[in-house]
């Protein structure tokens, strides 16, 4: 708490000025960008004079430069001009804010206040008066560069699985294989996949599966025996198929006995007249006799559903599965580096994943900006120059890839972590706010933006479970100690700003200890936190201390 004892006038009953002043808060912090404060105060019983006028200034002082704030201006009661009026007998209150754009240099900085006072057409000179020192800059510890930008990861399957089916049918009650069957358009493309799989390199057949139905009318156990014996006999067919080709390879199979789902379907489908009445019975009873019953009843639609529907639900199907097996990592590779047009848009984008060269990953990556345009290889040079700290490259790159795709989420993550570099907040969270479902770290982006704009609230949310030096800048801004050094203790690679923050919790915490270790280990780092210390108030109470200054000097 600042006290400034009352500075009496050339003349009793001359304006004064307050007394008891109080800045909230002192030291000074910076919040977001700026570094606002609150002064109050007093005015002494029978001290302003009637026809006295008093305007105080909020004025930062720093490194031979001084920042005004905005004036309010307090008069007498008998006064005519505008002021905030102070009443002679009882005295008042004195109440000011104070505003001012933040910048490096005042870290080391003073905010005093300056009083113009008159008594009616007299002047009267009142020196600056010191109020609070500041400012508190831990705040601009937070680092946008520690967010991560984000990749858009290629489609590249190594093995495509490709399918081939067909269905053999049966007549009403039979399981037995007509040749028509065997010899159809289906199963003629079916044999020619299996016999062409067994021949192509980048081929070999996955699995075989045989699906046996039978047709929901007649008794269950009809219907159970007919569809086990469709399998069998499509199965010992396939068996021989196999064999002949010589393929190794299980048949798994399944049986329906009675095929209500697929009769469902059909329906649907049909141009049967009163279907809607045939779906709502499916939907009214689930009982299969009970269905069957009820769908006999409707006997002019039953002789349809029993010459359209139901004779396409008699049958085995066939699915063929065959792996289509891409090319090596050495090929893609060796493609990659000489004949990239050989190179699908997926297979080049991996191909970048399959080294860790900047270079190498920058060529590929224009490979496939050149060949297929393709937003993809823009954001992920885009990630590479930003990750190399050429952020002018990266921003022009997300932007030609906001051009190819504006609503993808990592691209507008990637847009949203530059902004953040850039300090452009309004853009940042922008950007931010259409990449939900992006792979990047979206929180530690968020509790980022928050931080800078100074909103702690909504930071600590987004920062929870983080053990980042963002994280737990935001810890100790919101004066949790404990979460702020355990979240350091965590931190994947430690640097010379995890020290330096741990130092800060030293010296919040009163550990005198932490204090002169952490900024020996930060300053051994990175010289530059020798002169940040020196100057930082976080350690003022230990200015004059021979330790503390045998480190920073």
């Amino acid at each position: 708490m600042a006290l400034m004892a009352a500075v009496l006038l050339t003349s009793c009953g001359a304006p004064v000025s307050p007394e008891q002043l109080n800045v909230n808060p002192n030291p000074l912090t910076v919040v977001g960008n700026k570094v606002n404060a609150t002064i109050t105060g007093t005015f002494p019983q029978k001290k302003f004079a009637k026809n006295g006028v008093l305007v105080v200034t909020p004025v930062l002082k720093y490194n031979g430069t001084e920042v005004l704030g905005t004036p309010v201006t307090y008069v007498g009661e008998n006064v005519k001009e505008n002021g905030k009026v102070v009443n002679y007998r009882n005295g008042g209150t004195y109440s000011q804010t104070a505003s001012f754009d933040f910048v490096p240099e005042m870290a080391q900085s003073e905010l005093y206040l300056r009083f113009e006072a008159r008594k009616g057409k007299k002047t009267i000179e009142i020196p600056d008066v010191k109020v609070a020192d500041g400012v508190v800059t831990t705040a601009k510890l937070v680092d946008p560069k520690e967010v991560r930008a984000q990749i858009t990861p290629d489609k590249f399957q190594r093995i495509i699985q490709e399918y081939q089916e067909a269905d053999i049918m049966f007549l009403i009650q039979q399981a037995n294989l007509r040749d028509s069957q065997l010899n159809s358009q289906e199963m003629k493309a079916l044999k020619a996949a299996i016999k062409e799989a067994t021949k192509a390199e980048n081929k070999a057949i996955n699995n075989v599966e045989v699906l046996a139905y039978a047709s929901p009318d007649g008794s269950l156990d009809l219907n159970t025996n007919l569809a086990n014996n469709r399998e069998k006999n499509a199965q010992r067919y396939m068996e021989r198929i196999l064999r002949q080709n010589r393929v190794k390879t299980d048949i798994n199979s399944d049986v329906t006995p009675e095929d209500w789902e697929g009769f469902k379907a059909a329906v649907e489908q049909s141009n049967v007249e009163d279907k809607e009445m045939v779906l709502r019975v499916l939907s009214m009873y689930s009982d299969p006799e009970e269905r069957e019953v009820q769908i006999k009843n409707l006997a002019a639609v039953y002789k349809t559903l029993a010459t359209d529907v139901l004779p396409a639900l008699r049958r085995s199907r066939i699915v063929l599965t065959t792996d289509i097996i891409g090319k090596s990592d050495e090929e893609i590779s060796r493609l990659a580096k000489n004949d990239p047009a050989q190179l699908s848009v997926e297979e080049l984008l991996y191909a970048a994943t399959l080294t860790n060269d900047y270079n190498e990953k920058m060529a590929i990556y224009t490979k496939v900006a050149e060949q297929y345009n393709d937003y993809r290889a823009y954001n992920n040079m885009g990630m590479l120059y930003y990750s190399a700290g050429n952020i002018d490259e990266a921003r022009r790159n997300y932007a030609k890839a906001l051009t190819l795709a504006p609503n993808d989420a990592d691209v507008n993550y990637n847009a949203g972590v530059v902004a953040l570099a850039d300090n452009d907040l309004k853009k940042a969270e922008e950007y931010l706010g259409k990449a939900a479902g992006t792979q990047g770290n979206l929180k530690a982006a968020m509790g980022t933006l928050y931080t800078m704009k100074g909103d702690y609230a909504k930071a600590k949310k987004s920062y929870a479970g983080e053990n980042t030096n963002n994280a737990a800048t935001q810890m100790i801004l919101n004066e949790d100690y404990a979460g702020a050094r355990k979240a350091l203790a965590a931190v994947e690679n430690p640097n010379a700003t995890t020290a330096y923050l741990s130092a800060i919790v030293g010296a919040r915490t009163n550990d005198r200890e932490a204090v002169y270790s952490n900024l020996k280990s930060a300053i051994a780092q990175n010289a530059a936190y020798k002169q940040r210390a020196l100057t930082d108030i976080e350690f003022a109470k230990y200015a004059e201390d021979d330790q503390f200054l045998a480190i920073v000097k």
